[in-house]
């Protein structure tokens, strides 16, 4: 199957061949029949992408801000790394998507296959959704009229939240789709209604859809035409759907509101609100938030709908609405198609996008798809026996993972992965022969080694599948999440040959090697501060999920742990956390984990989510038999009351990775020892579980 990318390096358009995504236990497999090109939007996108450095630079003040600050901490050519990263980073363009059901996940109810949808999903001849993101589309809807409803639906939502009623004067600023659909749905609700746009052709649309229409091109005053069609009184609403650089917009728009009138923007314009505006006359302002509730919420986009009692207009609600509006011939969707390109030819449509010719509703067509699914794509040669496979293709897996293995030589022959867009760009990057969505296909028969970097909650079951099959298995952290899937691993690991590690990377950073060094002649005990500026994360992101992710502390926070039990060099024997209480927040990840160790050495892991960016975010400080040795964020190491070491710098953060995957390469090789004896992986991940346990507040699990 195709899917288009865009570059944000150059804005280049691209089909690239992708194998079938899979439908997961609540989502649907979708088998594309039409797009819609949105113009503000995939605009934008593409420009951003044309744009130089300084062009990029200039439309995203925020993101330079927050690079500049990282060159502070982590240094100039590990921010330089992360920046080529990110632009490297194909972008999926489009989320007006109408389809076809071809795969229904066991957790589905109410569609099945062969049913039509339209959802929010991209442009791709094969997409995935879950249930509360596809809509059933009415038999009286084309498939070119159904393009148009996520659109809709989004013009519906701006004006839900500017609640006009029948008779009031409701004011559309910017007459592109979203305005020229929102002018159709006040009117069918009986308003009057103004359309304000610099387009004749646009203006002349939004009259036949039943609005005035102020063409300000031709030097007409938008305000003194509101009042006119208002009787003097002033609009009671203006719903913003231009996309437009400076204030202007919002300043009229303040204007020729009446008092207490509404003003909402669904598009993007300059915010630099003037407060005589909105004071005299006691405006409401609000911003809406794309399709409607349910947007932007992960319970939600993964399947969760709300209870219809409580929230009657969500995000597939709106799209509903919009549908039927469509079906009863309400909506004109015909004079809003100004072209049709085929699939194969969507670098074209994007071409007239942003060329500057005269376009409005560019529709994609699809063709019919494979009868069978495609799993794999066979992207250079088969592997040889013994090759190594990568399951995952998230950002630490394709910025650090598989960049470390290549450079130790490791040949990569599969690389499975749900994202396959992603996959498919850093397997051509790595020259990594297969990119499949299908999992069984790490234990064929030509893999020797897998290297896991999916989700946390499923790390434990693909580690036991990969050790019971004879696989070598590196495990990015953590291990696994409970004590009980740790037994398990542990009985699978004591009935196979195979190796195991855990990507526990910090032991062989050249920083920390050097400071293991210098250690080496201490006999008496050591005491060790670890001070990790964690930072804020979301509630809802993934890793806060106990059962997703299973905390920061077990997520991340064994990092620590097990750096601190590798310097000490004797095993844990006594585990205390202590936490900060706070109404509302995460309980785990401002805490402090107080470890003690069998050579009487104790040491202390502060992992604090509430510091500030500017500073750094790992320090480490070792007091031991009359010297201290700082260790800051991997980049310079000093020695106090040592002065064989003195101090020593680097110009970028190295954390150990390509060292950790040389030393698991040459184990698997049979030419050393594993870079972590087993016994010590098994007894730092029972302690972080144990840690994590008790810094939510529970009994800690049997140990």
């Amino acid at each position: 199957m195709k899917v288009l990318l865009n570059s944000l390096r150059s804005g280049a358009t691209s089909l690239a061949e992708t194998p079938w995504p899979r439908a997961g236990a609540n989502g649907l497999v979708i088998a594309t029949r039409r797009t819609l090109v949105s113009a503000g939007t995939e605009r934008m996108l593409v420009a951003f992408g044309k744009a130089g450095l300084i062009g990029k630079a200039r439309s995203q003040p925020d993101q330079v801000k927050q690079v500049l600050a990282k060159m502070k901490t982590d240094g100039v050519l590990s921010t330089l790394d992360a920046v080529r990263s990110k632009l490297d980073e194909p972008v999926q363009l489009g989320y007006s998507n109408v389809g076809v059901v071809v795969e229904v996940g066991p957790g589905v109810s109410g569609l099945r296959a062969g049913d039509r949808v339209v959802s929010n999903s991209p442009h791709a001849e094969i997409v995935t959704a879950t249930r509360t993101m596809a809509t059933r589309i009415p038999d009286a809807v084309s498939d070119d009229q159904a393009a148009f409803a996520v659109v809709g639906a989004i013009g519906l939502q701006g004006m839900r939240l500017a609640a006009p009623q029948l008779g009031e004067t409701i004011a559309v600023y910017g007459l592109g789709l979203i305005g020229l659909l929102t002018v159709q749905l006040l009117v069918a609700n009986g308003c009057r209604v103004i359309g304000i746009d610099v387009d004749p052709e646009k203006c002349r649309l939004a009259r036949s859809f039943g609005a005035e229409a102020v063409d300000a091109s031709a030097g007409a005053d938008p305000i003194a035409a509101a009042m006119t069609a208002s009787r003097g009184r002033g609009v009671d609403a203006v719903i913003i759907t231009a996309a437009a650089p400076g204030n202007e917009i919002i300043h009229n728009a303040a204007q020729m509101c009446r008092k207490r009138g509404r003003i909402v923007l669904t598009g993007v314009v300059g915010l630099d609100l003037l407060r005589d505006d909105f004071y005299k006359k006691e405006l409401s302002f609000q911003v809406s938030a794309a399709y409607g509730p349910g947007r932007y919420d992960p319970d939600y986009e993964a399947g969760q709908d709300y209870p219809v009692g409580y929230v009657r207009w969500t995000q597939q609600r709106n799209i509903e609405a919009v549908l039927d509006m469509m079906a009863a011939g309400r909506i004109d969707t015909d004079s809003l198609v100004s072209h049709h390109f085929p699939f194969a030819q969507a670098a074209d449509a994007y071409a007239l996008l942003t060329g500057g010719g005269p376009s409005l509703g560019i529709l994609l067509d699809y063709p019919a798809p494979v009868e069978s699914p495609e799993r794999s794509v066979r992207l250079g040669a088969a592997p040889r026996g013994g090759a190594l496979a990568v399951a995952g293709a998230g950002n630490y897996a394709s910025r650090v993972l598989i960049p470390a293995f290549k450079a130790a030589g490791a040949e990569i022959g599969l690389l499975v992965s749900n994202g396959a867009p992603a996959a498919v760009r850093v397997a051509k990057r790595f020259g990594i022969g297969e990119v499949s969505t299908d999992s069984a296909r790490l234990l064929d028969d030509t893999i020797g080694t897998i290297v896991i970097a999916t989700r946390h909650d499923s790390h434990a079951a693909l580690v036991v599948r990969a050790l019971d099959a004879g696989r070598n298995v590196f495990v990015e952290k953590p291990l696994c999440l409970t004590i009980e899937e740790l037994e398990r691993i542990e009985a699978a690991h004591a009935a196979s040959d195979a190796l195991l590690t855990v990507g526990f990377n910090r032991r062989l950073a050249p920083m920390v090697v050097r400071l293991k060094q210098a250690l080496a002649g201490v006999t008496a005990p050591k005491a060790m501060v670890m001070v990790v500026n964690a930072g804020a994360i979301p509630a809802d992101h993934w890793t806060q999920d106990d059962a997703a992710g299973g905390g920061r502390i077990v997520g991340e926070a064994c990092h620590f742990i097990d750096l601190l039990r590798h310097l000490a060099g004797a095993p844990i024997t006594s585990l205390e956390v202590t936490r900060i209480d706070e109404a509302g927040e995460r309980p785990d990840d401002k805490a402090t984990i107080t470890l003690g160790f069998a050579d009487g050495s104790i040491g202390t892991v502060h992992y604090f989510a509430n510091g500030h960016k500017a500073v750094a975010k790992e320090r480490l400080e070792v007091f031991a038999g009359g010297r201290i040795y700082r260790l800051e964020n991997y980049r310079r190491l000093t020695a106090f009351g040592d002065p064989r070491l003195g101090s020593q710098r680097s110009l970028r953060i190295d954390k150990g990775q390509g060292a950790f995957a040389a030393a698991f390469l040459r184990a698997v090789a049979g030419q050393a020892p594993p870079p972590i004896p087993a016994d010590e992986l098994f007894e730092v991940s029972r302690v972080s579980i144990l840690a994590g346990d008790l810094a939510r507040g529970g009994a800690p699990a049997s140990a």
